[in-house]
């Protein structure tokens, strides 16, 4: 009988040692979990700091690499429709009014910079086009390798590699370059997604990318 209360005791004590040490290691966990989230927070709201931090005026005195890729401004929906034609802009997705306003503000202000490009290029998509025509800054060359991949209406990695090589032209003919195409092209080569209307500059030759604001 003597034996088995100092059993109990025993068993007694270590499950308490037991509780003690969960406890502890669930308020550690806590803690580390809760400054992991804190620092994650901190690079998040230190990269948009950093990125809305570069206006187009500080890209105009101190240009960040050699292309300006800019989103196509507004133009309500998603995606394309079913019976999309590449030479039919009424089976696209367009810029509404909005959008056409958007594309005009943000040549004005690439004019008042002063910033002037060597080549423009621009998605086939009718919304791209639409908006490098509002932005009025000069001569529009279509390039495949900014359009959409999407809906797969284009295929991804034929359109990269086509994209890529002008890259690298551009790079080697030491060109100033504005690209106007879709956020998944730009993503695709920034890593970056902007809004309608978005800008990054990007370097060809290291591949260092970031992002502009233009229109506020």
């Amino acid at each position: 009988m003597k034996f088995l209360s100092i059993n109990i005791i025993c068993r007694s004590k270590i499950n308490k040692r037991v509780y003690i040490s969960v406890k502890i290691f669930i308020l550690l966990f806590k803690k580390i979990i809760i400054k992991s989230i804190s620092i994650l927070a901190l690079l998040f709201f230190a990269k948009s700091l950093f990125a809305f931090s570069y206006t187009l005026d500080d890209y105009a005195k101190k240009p960040f690499g050699n292309v300006l890729f800019i989103r196509h401004t507004l133009a309500p929906g998603f995606g394309d429709p079913q019976n999309f034609i590449l030479d039919d802009c009424s089976t696209q997705r367009n810029l509404n009014g909005e959008g056409r306003k958007q594309a005009f503000r943000i040549g004005e202000k690439i004019k008042k910079a002063g910033i002037k490009f060597t080549k423009i290029y621009s998605s086939q998509w009718c919304r791209c086009l639409e908006t490098a025509k509002y932005m009025n800054l000069g001569k529009i060359d279509t390039e495949q390798g900014l359009n959409s991949f999407f809906q797969g209406i284009v295929a991804k990695d034929k359109t990269i590699s086509i994209l890529q090589k002008r890259l690298k032209s551009i790079e080697t003919n030491h060109q100033f370059v504005l690209m106007i195409t879709h956020q998944v092209t730009i993503n695709a080569i920034t890593g970056i997604n902007v809004p309608s209307g978005g800008a990054v500059a990007f370097k060809t030759n290291s591949g260092e990318s970031r992002e502009v604001r233009i229109l506020d």
